[in-house]
């Protein structure tokens, strides 16, 4: 595993805790021959639809960083705002300790919104793709630096089961080691340093020509402005995960028209 930020492995034992207490030991099922086939749904092809302006709109609820929003963000009404102004597709934050998140946010974002939604998680047991599956979810977020190659695999495949399209996160070319043994829907960049968490867009420019050439391409955090999207799409993403631009915004719908526009 890559080095992690102190507070980043925080987040995740006290995630691998708390789940395994109340899920027993992570094994993952035994894959069917189909869950090695790459997974089409609702989210995949919400992003190849709007192609070019692939915009993945999120709702969270706080963060180590932020603190909590809840007095800030109505994560239902900022769900239909992203709706009515043609998201391609949702990410919901569902940690509940450090972002503030449950699964019943993401199936109610879902619901409201009628949106494709990726469930948000630090995943370090099999029963989270579980819970991400019955609360609604399409896509599941996997971190390629809390797995091994095969780990990553196994997950992918059993998500892939349960309907759900994995988007697997990378922060630095060893994570992108770990697919070159298999095809991917979705790949993302995180612009976010995992030691620092500062955000650099240049993360996503120096990585996207090793990304998986047949994969969908994600970039995600630090993107606040329609030029930022114009840059990225140029270089060769096809979708923009977008969080705290439109989180803090005074008017939500307002920047998420400004973001489409910068194509």
């Amino acid at each position: 595993m890559s080095p992690l930020a102190a507070i980043l492995r925080q987040i995740v034992e006290n995630r691998r805790l708390k789940v395994e207490a109340g899920s027993g030991e992570a094994v993952l099922p035994r894959a069917e021959a189909e869950g090695d086939c790459l997974l089409e749904n609702d989210f995949s092809a919400s992003l190849r639809r709007h192609s070019g302006r692939s915009l993945i709109a999120e709702v969270k609820m706080g963060s180590p960083r932020l603190g909590c929003l809840r007095d800030r963000v109505d994560p239902l009404r900022q769900a239909k705002v992203y709706a009515r102004q043609g998201a391609a597709a949702l990410s919901v934050v569902v940690e509940p300790d450090f972002f503030f998140g449950s699964y019943d946010l993401l199936a109610q974002c879902r619901r409201v919104s009628g949106l494709p939604t990726l469930a948000k998680d630090f995943v370090v047991h099999p029963v989270q793709l579980e819970w991400a599956r019955q609360a609604g979810a399409d896509a599941v977020l996997l971190i390629a630096a809390l797995f091994s190659a095969a780990e990553l695999i196994a997950y992918a495949t059993y998500a892939r089961n349960l309907g759900l399209v994995p988007l697997i996160e990378t922060h630095e070319a060893a994570d992108l080691e770990k697919l070159s043994q298999s095809a991917w829907e979705i790949v993302g960049v995180n612009n976010r340093d995992l030691e620092t968490f500062e955000v650099d867009l240049d993360r996503s420019m120096e990585m996207v020509g090793s990304l998986p050439s047949g994969a969908l391409k994600a970039s995600e955090s630090g993107i606040a402005a329609g030029a930022d999207i114009d840059r990225l799409g140029k270089a060769g993403f096809d979708a923009f995960l977008i969080g705290e631009a439109l989180l803090l915004a005074d008017d939500p719908g307002a920047k998420l028209r400004e973001l489409m526009g910068g194509l």
